[in-house]
């Protein structure tokens, strides 16, 4: 069975250990999981669905998308530094979306035991950093239309649609708060953008062309697309059920 190189080092027995401390939770799209400023003791990875991580925009600017996190992806905030931390930004579930919710203290344990862990974990949160950088690049220098024409491609990547494209449940709003641009201008764009042909939607999804991937920073990091969460909630876990091969414990879904 597939292992994820995270753990590749962690003996069998050490795995079914730690996999019966986790806790599963199910979200409905645009609830939060975690607000600004709240403790927690937990390390939050996405079974299914997406995450966006909020914070509050300066003045009337509302609140400001800084992030995703998709499927098998990571929020640590300052986890595994202390063992409760108080979050600096507030995550909100950008679709219908099933999370692991993994002690800090466990899995800093498990670091601590296991070097290739920490080390894997470093790649993890390096690869964010690069991203982040980008997306604030594009922010600054990228003109409008080709700020959005990467956004949408990337959503793609992020919350895949049934038949490609992206899921269609994230909406202009979203995709104004994560470009930085008011949400006239991103309805303005994306109008242009259909008139041209260049992008369509129907009852599965929003599609753009492959070009869209391409810009004067780099190539979107390559991802597996995965099926789009269901507002069912129904869960199909492909990270630590395969990671450590024993099912999770599933937790109630909060109201």
């Amino acid at each position: 069975m597939y292992l994820h190189p995270l753990i590749a080092s962690v003996p069998q027995d050490e795995r079914a250990a730690f996999v019966q401390r986790i806790e599963l939770r199910s979200y409905r799209r645009n609830e939060v999981v975690l607000a600004a400023d709240e403790w927690s003791d937990r390390i939050y990875c996405v079974a299914t669905g997406l995450l966006r991580v909020v914070v509050q925009g300066s003045g009337d600017s509302g609140d400001v998308t800084t992030d995703f996190i998709r499927q098998d992806d990571f929020f640590l905030n300052s986890a595994l530094i202390e063992e409760r931390y108080q979050a600096g930004a507030t995550l909100v579930a950008a679709l219908p979306t099933s999370l692991y919710l993994v002690p800090t203290m466990e899995f800093r344990s498990l670091c601590d035991r296991y070097p290739a862990v920490t080390m894997g974990l470093l790649d993890v949160v390096m690869k964010r950093t690069t991203v982040l950088r980008r997306q604030i690049r594009q922010i600054s220098s990228a003109s409008s239309e080709r700020l959005i024409s990467r956004i949408l491609h990337e959503l793609t990547v992020l919350a895949p649609g049934t038949d490609g494209g992206y899921d269609k449940r994230i909406t202009q709003s979203v995709i104004a708060s994560y470009s930085g641009l008011s949400r006239m201008q991103v309805n303005k764009t994306m109008r242009d953008l259909e008139r041209r042909g260049l992008v369509r939607r129907d009852e599965h999804g929003v599609y753009v062309p492959p070009h869209f991937a391409s810009s004067d920073f780099q190539e979107l990091p390559p991802g597996e697309p995965s099926s789009a969460a269901k507002d069912s909630g129904e869960v199909n876990p492909s990270f630590f059920s395969e990671l450590f091969e024993a099912p999770p414990k599933s937790g109630k879904s909060r109201k």
